[in-house]
């Protein structure tokens, strides 16, 4: 089942239950799938795509959020956070800590990294292997803290 086939019927579910939490998340999904099949790129709607629309609905949530959250806006922030909880529904899970951090040391031993000035190289070939399963600060905070280690 496509994500999109999915979204539609999550849609008509939150319609009956009127959970206006889950619209809210849902619709936004739909549109931006919608924006997405019509803005003349002609790229397919695949997979990685559906992945990458998720990922920059959550970012920008996310930004808000933390906005909202510096200029102390309790009812706002809250309801990013609450359309974050739907999006994070759609996305596979993410991986953190040592799992990510034993990805990185191998990308950094293949690669031949050895000081900080590797940054940039290590950061393409893991940006592209982790795409979609790890966030995209976390993988340069750890990729910064183990080049300083070497």
């Amino acid at each position: 089942m496509s994500l999109e086939e999915k979204i539609n019927k999550d849609l008509v579910t939150a319609m009956k239950a009127k959970d206006e939490v889950s619209l809210r998340g849902i619709r936004a999904v739909k549109s931006a799938i919608l924006l997405a099949k019509t803005d003349g790129s002609g790229q397919a709607i695949d997979e990685a795509r559906e992945l990458q629309i998720l990922q920059k609905l959550v970012k920008t949530r996310q930004e808000s959020l933390d906005i909202y959250v510096k200029n102390n806006r309790p009812e706002l922030a809250e309801k990013e956070r609450e359309e974050i909880e739907v999006l994070k529904r759609y996305l596979p899970a993410m991986l953190e800590g040592p799992e990510l951090e034993a990805i990185i040391r191998k990308i950094i031993a293949d690669t031949g990294a050895s000081s900080p000035k590797d940054m940039g190289k290590v950061m393409g070939v893991a940006s592209k292997q982790l795409a979609g399963k790890a966030d995209g600060r976390s993988i340069s905070e750890i990729v910064k803290q183990l080049l300083a280690e070497a």
